[in-house]
């Protein structure tokens, strides 16, 4: 089962001095592992109900028994007077629409799979999850967590967990479950990027900044802009964890205490290539950066890590836009800003592919002369600048 909220949150709330916040957080993560074995069972048994994307949003009314819900709003039915109810249902149709307008995605299973919703599920519920069948939201506490419906991105994120699914099927745990995670952070926040037609260089880049109440010091629960930033307090546990680079990368055991091998901390430094992805080709993320990511997903398989994600995603870029493409050069560039280097490439290739690309000609040849006139050039200057201190050394 996948949880916007990462354990090292709840976990941390665990330790508060307020024993109503304490008593909240052991009642999410009591509910979340139970509902992780109710998910096994579940996804055992699914099957496909094609429908177009048809959405239907239930309420649990406070319990946690999803079959005693009621069903509140249809596809074509108008709004209602419950504000959650109205959120989680544009919520799932804003995603259901990118994914089709977008990507020709016919809904998270690319069969036109029904999106089930249910909000006010249990008593002060902080989390919300995507669980192979339906989204399920949390009230929140009202004194650090708001209503999870509130975030697009947070609802975006998790539905494009069951993408993933559907997909490469990332195994959740360590490197590729950390690429899991991220997949979902980066669609969480294209897609409301593309809700409020922001550019990249517009947008907040923060996933989930409404979900926290305004009396709480935190951005938000993670920054693809800046991952490690997002918050930094005593009530979350401290400072935001999550590394922008390799050499900062978290090892962690591979257990549900610790993240399944920090899923959600480690996701921190694909999300920062993404960023840089979308930054450095400029203008809108939902065009060449999420569609390189897309085809990179579904060209992926459980069991890919960051290296292997990152030469998938340079090798995609080169197929749709062109080898040595200034698409090419900037996903090069953000591997490279978080210390992965594409496999078999350099940046004296790159100079060469882009310079080939630019003469309109396929291949490096096209330039190589006026690279290797250019290189002897240096190497003369060099070879003076030697000959100068050995005679002031005579």
């Amino acid at each position: 089962m996948n949880c916007i909220l990462p354990p090292h949150i709840l976990n941390a709330l665990l330790d508060s001095d307020d024993q109503e916040i304490r008593r909240t957080a052991v009642a999410t993560l009591t509910s979340t592992s139970r509902l992780r074995g109710e998910r096994i069972a579940r996804a055992i048994a699914a099957v496909a109900a094609p429908a177009g994307g048809r959405r239907t949003i239930s309420d649990c009314h406070h319990i946690k028994v999803l079959s005693q819900a009621t069903v509140e709003r249809g596809e074509d039915d108008p709004p209602t007077a419950d504000p959650s109810v109205n959120a989680a249902f544009d919520g799932l149709g804003t995603t259901r629409d990118f994914y089709w307008e977008i990507l020709q995605r016919n809904s998270i299973d690319g069969k036109g799979m029904r999106l089930n919703g249910y909000v006010h599920y249990g008593q002060k519920f902080n989390n919300a999850f995507w669980d192979s069948r339906e989204m399920v939201f949390g009230d929140g506490d009202g004194r650090i967590f708001s209503d999870f419906t509130g975030s697009l991105d947070v609802i975006a994120h998790e539905l494009t967990h069951g993408v993933t699914e559907h997909t490469a099927g990332l195994d959740y745990h360590n490197q590729s479950g950390a690429l899991n995670e991220s997949i979902s952070d980066v669609f969480g926040s294209v897609v409301k990027q593309w809700k409020l037609g922001q550019t990249a260089d517009q947008a907040d880049w923060l996933i989930g900044p409404e979900i926290f109440t305004p009396g709480i010091e935190a951005d938000a629960l993670r920054s693809m802009k800046a991952p490690g930033t997002a918050y930094d307090t005593p009530l979350l546990g401290g400072k935001d964890p999550q590394p922008d680079r390799m050499s900062k990368f978290v090892h962690l055991p591979d257990t549900d205490e610790d993240d399944n091998g920090g899923v959600h901390i480690n996701s921190g430094i694909p999300n920062k290539a993404f960023y840089l992805v979308a930054t450095g080709i400029g203008g809108n993320s939902w065009g060449a950066p999420a569609i390189i990511w897309y085809e990179s997903l579904k060209a992926s398989s459980a069991d890919t890590v960051f290296q292997e994600f990152a030469d998938t995603t340079f090798a995609k870029a080169g197929q749709l836009y062109g080898t040595g493409s200034p698409e090419q050069q900037a996903v090069f560039a953000a591997w490279q800003g978080v210390e992965i280097t594409i496999t078999g490439a350099s940046p004296l290739s790159m100079r060469l592919s882009a310079g080939a690309a630019s003469n309109g000609n396929g291949t490096a040849a096209a330039v190589l002369p006026s690279r290797v006139d250019e290189l002897a050039g240096q190497i003369k200057a060099l070879t003076k600048e030697v000959n100068g201190l050995r005679k002031a050394r005579a």
